[in-house]
């Protein structure tokens, strides 16, 4: 039975139209280098910035400099935070819904990115989502060690909801790095959703029990029948 939903934020949650993904290409380019919008989301997406940064550098086939990817990210930070200034940011349709039923029926929802937490909260507060009454947790990639696909943001979450059993958690994210964390912190289950960055094809590679169309579609398979 699962007890616990950990969710990502941006595409599973939050709509903001890819503006993260769009960010990360433009503050790379503008460093003199050319990739695609689809490079970045390939290579990216999930991952704690300054490391979807260093990945999507790194599909030239150069390691990049570490002084290079702290400068691009000092920019990219910059340029997200005029972004979120002006953007119409919107929850994915019923989330908040989803949230309250599953609350509801005793399962803990914790949200977790690998934005840092200055990031995230202002991102949920433009939402109106407020830790304790509409969500049980935020997990960050700045408050553990190791960003995904490593399990400790979803350890976290499970030490915060006193969740003893992996197999007690899903996790779910529109990234295959979503369901690599999901499966590295051995959970029940681990959903694809395919309202964010990458395609239906690219999270199935990555071997989910689920892939989903919506959160409501997910909410159905996680809750027991009656």
């Amino acid at each position: 039975m699962i007890e616990l939903l950990v969710l990502d934020i941006a595409g599973t949650t939050v709509d903001e139209d890819n503006v993260v993904y769009k960010t990360v290409r433009a503050a790379i380019n503008a460093a003199g280098h050319q990739f695609s919008q689809q490079q970045v989301q390939a290579a990216g997406a999930g991952k704690e910035k300054s490391q979807a940064i260093r990945d999507v550098m790194a599909l030239g086939g150069n390691v990049p400099a570490d002084e290079e990817v702290a400068t691009i990210f000092a920019d990219f930070k910059l340029r997200l935070a005029a972004a979120y200034e002006s953007l119409d940011v919107r929850e994915q349709p019923g989330a908040s819904e989803v949230f309250a039923k599953l609350r509801q029926q005793g399962v803990k929802v914790v949200l977790n990115t690998g934005y840092d937490r200055a990031t995230a909260e202002q991102l949920i507060a433009k939402i109106g989502w407020v830790v304790g009454q509409d969500i049980d947790g935020l997990v960050t990639a700045s408050d553990v060690g190791n960003g995904r696909p490593a399990p400790d943001m979803i350890h976290l979450a499970m030490q915060q909801t006193s969740i003893a059993s992996g197999e007690n958690v899903a996790k779910i994210g529109d990234s295959a790095i979503d369901i690599e964390e999901g499966k590295n912190a051995g959970c029940g289950m681990t959903l694809g959703v395919t309202t964010g960055a990458q395609t239906r094809e690219q999270l199935t590679a990555a071997g989910p029990t689920h892939i989903v169309d919506s959160l409501a579609e997910m909410c159905d398979l996680i809750l027991p029948t009656e």
